[in-house]
């Protein structure tokens, strides 16, 4: 297997959608794991691409005919390399998981893994593949809160419900799909930012300070944002919902949680976090055009 393979095979760019998940969970529980907690993105990447691997070795036949191009029909992994990236790949990230935060992590990384495994070789065909995946990544973004799960819970859904919405488009990749389906997918991202852009709820705080509304105006604003790139792109396959339209739709969502990541992060008063997430924004979009991220 050459490198170029293995990158394409895991859609090694697509990582940087996922170092949010789990930090956008860790601000809003209180940074649980301390400085370890900069590791869980390691994690999360880890599981990601051994999920890749293990989509493209469940539809290694479904390929041969929908996506020849792809490493496997193409020839140049073979079905047995890309189980063993796989399972490589989820070994290394329930590692970094259980060094990082111990038996807690550990379990929270084993439910990621379990989730993403029964979707790629169970769920994925059937009507409960995109609650499963959205489940895997909702459960990522728990992944960084820890002991803390209930104060991640809003994010946890935020990221879940974009997850859901991006996933049931993605079906129309290739055959394209019908207009309701890209409106249930515009509406799972209206809901996912109005979830970023709510303030967190804490009865018995003082009056807001200064900085905290500008705390909230930047949630607010982060959330607007996603909301508008993802959701643009989703009304515009909803116009015209064929293939080509809307895999651009899918990319754009895949790539837009990133900013669902930024706005979560501020909302939850880490403006330095969310900034940095943003950084990932442009080298997403850059690496997408290499290496598909679908």
């Amino acid at each position: 297997m050459r490198t170029r393979d293995l990158v394409e095979l895991v859609r090694l760019p697509a990582a940087l959608t996922v170092p949010g998940d789990s930090l956008a969970g860790a601000a809003a529980a209180g940074w649980p794991h301390g400085r370890r907690t900069w590791a869980l993105p390691v994690a999360s990447a880890c599981l990601y691409w051994a999920g890749m691997a293990l989509n493209d070795y469940a539809d290694r036949e479904l390929d041969r005919e929908e996506r020849p191009e792809r490493p496997i029909p193409s020839g140049r992994v073979r079905p047995a390399e890309a189980l063993g990236v796989a399972a490589g790949l989820t070994a290394a990230g329930l590692t970094v998981a259980a060094l990082v935060g111990g038996r807690q992590a550990l379990g929270g990384a084993v439910r990621v893994a379990g989730t993403a495994w029964t979707y790629d070789l169970l769920a994925k065909q059937t009507a409960a593949g995109p609650a499963c995946m959205a489940a895997a990544r909702g459960l990522d973004v728990l992944l960084g809160a820890g002991s803390r799960w209930r104060e991640a819970t809003v994010a946890s859904a935020a990221v879940a419900a974009h997850t859901l919405g991006v996933t049931v488009l993605s079906r129309g990749e290739v055959h394209g799909a019908k207009p309701s389906v890209a409106y249930a997918a515009l509406i799972g991202t209206a809901a996912a930012a109005s979830a970023a852009a709510l303030p967190p709820r804490r009865p018995g705080r003082p009056a807001p300070s200064w900085r905290t509304r500008a705390v909230r105006l930047t949630g607010a604003g982060l959330a607007g944002v996603y909301a508008t790139v993802v959701g643009r792109s989703q009304l515009r396959a909803a116009g015209n919902p064929d293939a080509g339209t809307v895999r651009k739709a899918t990319g754009s969502g895949i790539r837009g949680v990133i900013l669902l990541q930024s706005a979560l992060a501020a909302r939850s008063g880490s403006l330095g976090v969310a900034g940095g997430l943003l950084l990932a924004g442009p080298g997403a979009r850059a690496a997408s055009k290499v290496v598909s991220p679908t």
